[in-house]
């Protein structure tokens, strides 16, 4: 532990960097003046009037000469304050700030002030210890205990300063407990940039350059000043130390902001509030962090909230997310994740966004072995249900839902859009794919605009496929059919008294296949059950095998028809003849969810070779190449969605004729009146709950709280857009 010892008077404002570290003739203003904006005019000293009234105003200076003003300056607005160092102030008058309903004058009152430069029209107020900082225009700083900066300040990125030992390196331990995926922080990181560093773990030349471009994306020289941006209020707090604050934040009675980054813009502001602890870390833009909230080692994408007393440790969390009232562990968290109940906990998971954990859901958090925990990956769309409990190491498939309960084994779901039960009756995993299609349409429908209207970012850097039918789920259909397929023809070949073992893999998908589009009496007599899903000896049985299979092909054309159909929209100069004669080539299988932006993993393949071999060489040049494979991503999507059509009709080298094109808009059209009719029954399962009205006194009461189906915003709107599809549908009927 530190000791407390006696210095020189002088050096409370002397020797901000150590003299070793000053380089080419510099003093240790250098950086500092780099970072400061010389008023128009400039600064000048103050006169011998100026400095009579100030020192009855009870102002007192380690050397009056060290004190610059700007020719706009009153010195009635400053008192009661020390000064030591250089201090530059800019225009000081006889004016009120107001914010809310705090109302504050411009200047400096009852503050000790080291070595800092502050802006025009600032309010300075019972700032009892602010050293090396320099303030933007028009910002209040009011009752504040602690406001100061270090010459080694990394304000919350994962990089060292010159003379550093490497073991204070800031890294964040995402994924797993073990540390084995371990990232650096840094200002700007999304999502994207977080999962190709610890996803791909293995490729160590590609780890060096990730390090080596993110210790050179920041100046490892000392001697930079924290700043607080224009326009920002901050009152009532305890320590910031370390802390670059952007312009229009604010922050009202923070506990403690050290090593921190927190962006705002005036478009995207934001806020702070009381009991916050914020530690090691980056905000996003917009984001609000309120209520005893405990975030240390983290990355905060825009627009996200902390609330309520959350506890985030070693995560990065990604756009649009609200985490309030649990805790929060190693985990890499994709965008638009929702988690508010103080009793769930996520612990050494990647989850992939568009995710919702319940209250009491325990996911990753128990111990299953005598070794640390193991790891957790979710694919988007994941919701574990009330108190439900899923241990290390497992993996989900895109839109799972788990039932209630307390599942025993690690599981590897492979089946998408499932729900998934623990029967403990009958000692059985449960999987029902298509679920979500099947009996819950209004959730499902209403996921991608309802994500989509979430989405308040102005500065949109993580790219973000909101679509739920897209080319990484629709390939887990397409796996999820092939897998109905082969376990239909093994329970049919059971029930002959036939080993299924002693056929081909292609042989058993021919046989369930013809099973299941021919034969529908049968399937559904057959007891079928899956495998690999679950680690142990009990039977995972597969409900409803039938209607699934068919849920299935129909979301496959669903999303091939509603994808061609926005091309067409997108591209008014083509027709449906011009697509069909350009696709060439087979389907792309393998696609990755790269933080939120669906690519092809060839794309990522070619990405992380050119990061090794230096094509790629900052976090800008990478955030690029993001952006032109998102430009790319509609073609690539068109293509993909073609040949999923064409998977269903088995040869995806055939070329769609016409009389299936129209087959295939005319199937579209009886999807979307599906989709349509389960939106308005999924909803309408509510209002008909005898419980749900049990508790109001007559209809009326009832309309007047939870209003009328017909008037639910959702419903309306799907409505709309069902006319809207099938009238596109019957504009490009007759183009081939």
């Amino acid at each position: 532990m530190d000791k407390v010892t006696i210095i020189d008077y002088d050096r409370i404002y002397k020797n901000f960097i150590d003299e070793k570290y000053l380089h080419d003739g510099h003093d240790e203003y250098y950086y500092r003046n780099l970072q400061v904006k010389k008023p128009e005019g400039g600064w000048r000293h103050l006169r011998s009037d100026e400095i009579e009234r100030l020192v009855k105003n009870s102002n007192s200076a380690t050397n009056w000469d060290d004190i610059w003003v700007t020719n706009e300056f009153d010195t009635n607005m400053v008192r009661n304050n020390h000064f030591f160092g250089m201090v530059r102030i800019g225009r000081v008058n006889n004016k009120v700030l107001q914010y809310h309903d705090l109302r504050v004058p411009i200047g400096i009152t009852d503050s000790s002030i080291i070595s800092c430069d502050i802006g025009d029209d600032v309010a300075i107020h019972d700032v009892h210890y602010m050293a090396n900082y320099i303030i933007g225009d028009r910002s209040i700083l009011f009752n504040i205990h602690e406001l100061s900066t270090t010459d080694h300040s990394k304000f919350g990125n994962g990089t060292i300063k010159e003379g550093e030992d490497e073991k204070v390196r800031v890294w964040l331990e995402v994924m797993n407990e073990i540390g084995t995926r371990k990232i650096m922080p840094f200002d700007g990181m999304t999502t994207a940039d977080a999962y190709l560093w610890a996803k791909y773990i293995d490729d160590t030349k590609l780890q060096e350059r990730l390090a080596e471009i993110t210790q050179a994306s920041v100046d490892f020289h000392r001697g930079y000043y924290g700043t607080i941006g224009e326009s920002c209020v901050i009152k009532n707090c305890w320590i910031l130390k370390d802390a670059k604050v952007g312009p229009y934040c604010y922050i009202k009675g923070a506990s403690k902001l050290k090593n921190v980054t927190i962006n705002s813009s005036e478009k995207e502001p934001s806020q702070i509030g009381e009991g916050v602890i914020l530690v090691n870390g980056v905000t996003g833009y917009g984001c609000r962090i309120f209520y005893s909230v405990v975030a240390t080692r983290f990355v905060l994408g825009d627009n996200c909230n902390l609330k309520y007393g959350a506890r985030l440790i070693h995560s990065v969390m990604g756009d649009n997310s609200t985490i309030s009232c649990c805790e929060v562990l190693n985990n890499l968290i994709f965008p638009s994740h929702e988690q508010h109940h103080n009793n769930s906990f996520l612990i050494s998971a990647c989850v992939m966004g568009q995710s919702n954990m319940a209250a009491g859901a325990t996911i990753g958090s128990n111990h299953n072995s005598r070794a640390t925990d193991g790891e957790i990956v979710a694919s988007r769309g994941f919701w574990p249900g009330l108190c439900s409990s899923v241990k290390h190491s497992s993996k989900f498939a895109s839109f799972t839902l788990l039932s209630k309960a307390d599942y025993p084994s690690e599981l590897n779901i492979m089946l998408p859009f499932c729900l998934v039960n623990n029967n403990t009756a009958k000692n059985e995993l449960e999987i029902m794919p298509a679920y979500w299609w099947m009996y819950n349409m209004y959730a499902i429908a209403r996921n991608t605009s309802k994500y989509q209207s979430r989405d308040k970012r102005l500065r949109k850097v993580q790219n973000i496929e909101f679509e739920t039918l897209a080319p990484d789920t629709v390939e887990e259909i397409i796996e999820g059919r092939k897998l109905l397929e082969v376990w239909v023809a093994k329970a049919y070949l059971r029930k002959k008294g036939e080993n299924p073992e002693k056929y081909e893999y292609y042989d058993l998908r021919d046989c369930g296949k013809n099973l299941l589009d021919n034969e529908s009496e049968t399937v559904k007599k057959l007891e079928v059950f899956g495998e690999h899903m679950e680690k142990g000896k009990r039977k995972v049985r597969i409900l409803k095998p039938l209607e699934a299979y068919h849920a299935y092909g129909d979301m496959i054309t669903y999303y091939a028809v509603n994808t061609l159909m926005r091309y067409l929209e997108a591209n008014p100069e083509l027709d449906m003849e011009a697509i069909v004669n350009s696709m060439r080539g087979k389907r792309l299988r393998k696609w990755i969810n790269l933080g939120g932006q669906t690519m092809p993993e060839e794309d990522v393949d070619q990405l992380r070779a050119d990061i090794r071999d230096g094509k790629l060489n900052t976090w800008d040049e990478i955030h690029h190449r993001y952006d032109e494979l998102w430009k790319n991503y509609q073609a690539e999507k068109l293509h993909h969605a073609y040949f999923a059509l064409m998977f269903l009709y088995k040869d995806e080298t055939d070329v769609l004729s016409k009389e299936m094109w129209h087959e295939n808009l005319n199937k579209a059209i009886r999807i979307q009146h599906f989709i349509c009719d389960q939106v308005y029954e999924s909803r309408k399962k509510d209002y008909e709950n005898e419980f749900r009205t049990a508790t109001f006194r007559n209809e009326d009461e009832k309309i007047a709280v939870i209003g009328k189906i017909e008037d639910v915003k959702f419903v309306k709107q799907i409505r709309e857009e069902t006319e809207k599809f099938v009238a596109l549908i019957q504009k490009y009927k007759n183009t081939h």
